[in-house]
C-alpha cells in the first residue's frame, strides 16, 4: 500500500508532528512512538477522549478476536466476535449521534458496517489463501475510508480535514491487513508488534475525533 501522510499537528491540533505512514508495521510503530512523545498531557475533554479511546480499542479487540477464531476454526467464537464488532460499531455511531443527531448516527453506522464488511472479507480471504479476495477487500476498505473521511469532514469541516482523516483510516486498514496476514501465517511474534502499533493508532484516531468534537462543541464536552 502506498505511503500515507498523517498531518495531525497542523490539521487536527493534536500537538503531533507530521509523520509518514507506510504499510510496514515496524515503520508504523516508530512513527506512532515519535508522535506520542509530543502529544498533549491533558486533552481538552478528558472524559470524551477516554470514552472514544475505549470504543475504538473495542473495535480492534473484536476484529482481532474474529481473526483468531477464524484461524482456529472456532465458528462459535467467530460468530461472537462478529456480534461484538457490530455492537461496538453501534456504540461508536451512538456517540456520533449524541453530537450530530440521529441521522448522523445512522449514517456513521452504515459506514462502520462497510468497514467491518471489508475487514471480515479480508480475514476470510486471507484464511482461504484467496489473493484476489484480499485485494478486493483492501480496495473496499480504501473506498470506505474515503467515504468516512468525507462524512466526518462534512460534519466538522474546521477540525476534521478530509485528507487527514482519510490518511488515518487508510493506516488503520493497513494495520488490519498486516495483522490478519500474520495471524493466518501463525507469526505471532510479528503480530505482537503490529498489535501494539494498532492499539496506539486507535488512540490517534480517537483523540483526533475527540479533539474535533471538543473544538466544535466546547460547552457540551467534559
Amino acid at each position: 500500500m502506498k505511503s500515507l501522510v498523517i498531518a495531525c499537528a497542523i490539521a487536527l491540533g493534536l500537538g503531533m508532528p507530521m509523520v509518514a505512514f507506510s504499510a510496514t508495521p515496524a515503520a508504523q510503530h516508530a512513527a506512532h512512538a515519535t508522535a506520542q512523545t509530543t502529544a498533549p498531557a491533558v486533552p481538552a475533554a478528558p472524559k470524551l477522549h477516554a470514552d472514544l479511546r475505549a470504543l475504538w480499542h473495542g473495535h480492534v479487540v473484536n476484529t482481532r478476536a474474529y481473526a483468531m477464531a477464524v484461524k482456529a476454526g472456532d465458528t462459535a467464537a467467530a460468530a461472537k466476535a462478529e456480534r461484538d464488532t457490530v455492537a461496538n460499531a453501534q456504540q461508536i455511531a451512538d456517540a456520533v449521534a449524541g453530537f450530530y443527531g440521529a441521522d448522523a448516527g445512522k449514517g456513521m453506522m452504515k459506514l462502520l458496517g462497510g468497514h467491518w464488511a471489508g475487514v471480515k472479507a479480508l480475514t476470510d480471504a486471507a484464511h482461504a489463501g484467496n489473493q484476489a479476495g484480499i485485494d478486493k477487500a483492501m480496495q473496499d476498505l480504501s473506498a470506505n475510508a474515503g467515504e468516512i473521511a468525507k462524512f466526518l469532514h462534512g460534519a466538522n469541516p474546521n477540525n476534521w480535514p478530509e485528507a487527514t482523516v482519510d490518511g488515518l483510516l487508510l493506516a488503520h486498514a493497513a494495520h488490519h491487513k498486516a495483522q490478519v496476514t500474520q495471524i493466518m501465517a501463525g507469526n505471532m511474534t510479528a503480530e505482537a508488534q503490529t498489535w501494539k502499533a494498532m492499539q496506539e493508532h486507535m488512540n490517534t484516531i480517537a483523540d483526533a475525533l475527540a479533539g474535533g468534537i471538543a473544538a466544535q462543541f466546547p460547552s457540551k464536552v467534559k
